[in-house]
């Protein structure tokens, strides 16, 4: 079978967004299929989303006998076999409206620029011959907000058999993007209530420069330079199977994630438990309070609890790593299954 895969990219920005397509293509390539990748870039900019949806518009893939779409707006290619794995809404003019991130007024034109958007969207998404998400997270948003079905389809990482354990230390890791949604100033700020010598080590890259340096200077005001690490880089994925083989547990606090998170994942292959919270979305799919990781309150004295339980009871963070490997099983998160739906 002829397979095009679609989908849009942030200039200089690399996420879990490109990983889910990037890791595709070589398996579908290794079942027989011919494969092409497709990307645009898109940038959600109100006053270019309609221009970027009419590049896709535009596209002719006929000669493929099915393509596959990921990220906004690569849902609006036109084709007789469309399939949809979508990842998420341009969410400021979804769930994030009235939010701190919508980045915008709420005034008459972006309101009309959201109208259309949302029409528009709907229109696209009914073309689909079938729908799959990332998460039941995503899956609630179509139904909520453009009244589609969709089954939920969660995304592996790819060579899961890299990560491992190797023990537990003192150091809980937060590997991820270094922004504001992501929250690792929530982190830092849970280390000034601490009771034990836990440790926490950050590691990531930023799309600009304004929030490393914001959590340089909240380590250095706090004065948690000797328990905190922040490494704001791409570490490499050598360095990232090292830390995740050694450290105490994983954490991963995003703002209502579109899914569990690919930080998260590689965690749970590693047999790590992982530390989140109660508005973390998607995430709570993956992780149970008390069995695979630790579910707190999003302020810092309820994380600094679950960092200290995770420290003083080792025997407990330990059965929680091994159930954070089992529930991968529980969820059928594998590339097999994944193959088995988009193929059907």
């Amino acid at each position: 079978m002829k397979i095009a895969l679609c989908s849009s990219f942030v200039p200089f920005v690399h996420g879990g967004a490109r990983n889910i397509v990037d890791w595709l293509h070589p398996l579908l390539q290794e079942a027989g299929h011919q494969v092409e990748t497709i990307y645009l870039p898109e940038v959600d900019v109100p006053d270019l989303l309609f221009q970027q949806m009419a590049a896709f518009r535009w596209i002719d893939l006929t000669s493929a006998d099915r393509i596959i779409c990921f990220r906004p707006q690569a849902h609006h290619i036109p084709h007789p076999h469309k399939v949809l794995w979508f990842i998420h809404h341009i969410r400021a003019f979804y769930d994030l409206w009235d939010s701190p991130y919508r980045g915008f007024p709420d005034d008459a034109k972006h309101r009309g620029i959201r109208d259309a958007l949302h029409a528009a969207d709907t229109a696209a998404l009914n073309e689909a011959k079938h729908v799959f998400t990332n998460s039941q997270a995503v899956s609630n948003r179509l139904k909520a907000f453009n009244n589609i079905s969709s089954e939920v389809l969660y995304p592996p990482v790819i060579q899961p058999e890299r990560f491992h354990c190797r023990g537990f230390n003192d150091e809980v890791v937060y590997i991820c993007r270094l922004e504001n949604h992501k929250r690792q100033h929530l982190l830092v700020d849970a280390m000034r209530f601490t009771r034990t010598p836990v440790r926490l080590r950050l590691c990531g890259t930023s799309a600009g420069q304004a929030y490393p340096r914001d959590l340089r200077e909240q380590i250095s005001t706090f004065g948690l330079a000797d328990t905190v690490t922040l490494e704001d880089r791409w570490i490499s994925e050598e360095e990232k199977i090292a830390y995740l083989a050694d450290c105490l547990a994983a954490a991963y606090l995003p703002l209502d994630e579109d899914s569990y998170g690919y930080p998260s994942i590689e965690a749970s292959h590693a047999g790590k438990p992982i530390v989140t919270t109660s508005d973390s979305g998607g995430v709570l799919e993956l992780v149970h309070d008390g069995y695979n990781g630790y579910v707190a309150e999003p302020t810092p004295e309820a994380i600094a609890e679950a960092l200290d339980r995770l420290y003083t009871d080792r025997t407990v963070t330990a059965v929680m790593g091994r159930n954070a490997h089992a529930r991968l099983k529980e969820l059928n998160i594998s590339w097999t299954h994944v193959l088995d739906r988009l193929l059907a």
